[in-house]
């Protein structure tokens, strides 16, 4: 009990916050949502930057079609995955394409795409679904 231990004593107390369960759970979470480029949104819109593919992990061999997206909301940029077959072919850039997540547990990566954790749903307002099978056209300007 020094006249100088005042520095100890509150790396010790900020040590021991972390055994709270109360304090870890809220800090988690936290920590969570800042690094989440949906801010815990299910969906978001976002601009086509450019088409990319993206290759397979190991022990898997391919290249997985990507495109690379700025999100409207907060500037974000990240990869969506182009589902199914020919998807990539409806997709142009700058479209507006809707964004959601892939379902992976705790937000993680596609399969063995690295970094690829959300996928394209539509296309300036269309199902990507609908324009894949030719169910609904592109709209021509």
């Amino acid at each position: 009990m020094g006249r100088f231990n005042a520095r100890k004593f509150k790396e010790e107390k900020r040590k021991s916050r972390w055994k709270k369960k109360k304090y870890r759970d809220r800090i988690r979470e936290k920590m969570g949502k800042m690094s989440d480029p949906l801010e815990g949104a299910p969906q978001a819109k976002g601009l086509v930057l450019s088409k990319r593919q993206v290759e397979q992990k190991q022990p898997h061999s391919g290249m997985i079609k990507c495109v690379r997206v700025k999100l409207i909301k907060n500037g974000k940029e990240l990869t969506a995955h182009a589902p199914l077959d020919k998807a990539i072919e409806q997709i142009q850039e700058h479209d507006e394409v809707m964004i959601e997540g892939i379902g992976g547990s705790q937000k993680k990566a596609y399969g063995s795409l690295p970094g690829v954790k959300y996928k394209v749903s539509k296309v300036n307002r269309i199902s990507l679904e609908m324009l894949r099978t030719g169910r609904k056209q592109r709209a021509s300007r």
